[in-house]
């Protein structure tokens, strides 16, 4: 995860992009590449894998940039969701 956190964040920087990537501006951005991920499916269920990964891959930058800007530990907060969502969904459900 660091090379990828790494990489993406050199992207970044060589464009001069980090004063942009605010919260609220990558929480946009987030949703504006799910949407495009969801376009690939809209109208059937064929669909073109390299499209739907190449929009998969825009929403996975987007959230990771902003598990850099907000400062958290992304492993720790999913496991923290994987664990309110246990006891919410619990397996006999």
């Amino acid at each position: 995860m660091k090379e990828t956190m790494k990489k993406i964040l050199e992207f970044r920087d060589e464009r001069g992009w980090k004063p942009y990537h605010t919260p609220e501006n990558l929480a946009k951005s987030i949703s504006i590449e799910a949407a495009e991920l969801l376009e690939c499916f809209q109208w059937n269920h064929e669909f073109d894998p390299i499209h739907v990964n190449e929009e998969l891959a825009d929403v996975l930058i987007y959230c990771l940039q902003m598990v850099d800007v907000l400062g958290v530990d992304a492993k720790q907060i999913i496991f923290e969701k994987l664990e309110k969502n246990a006891v919410k969904y619990p397996v006999q459900k």
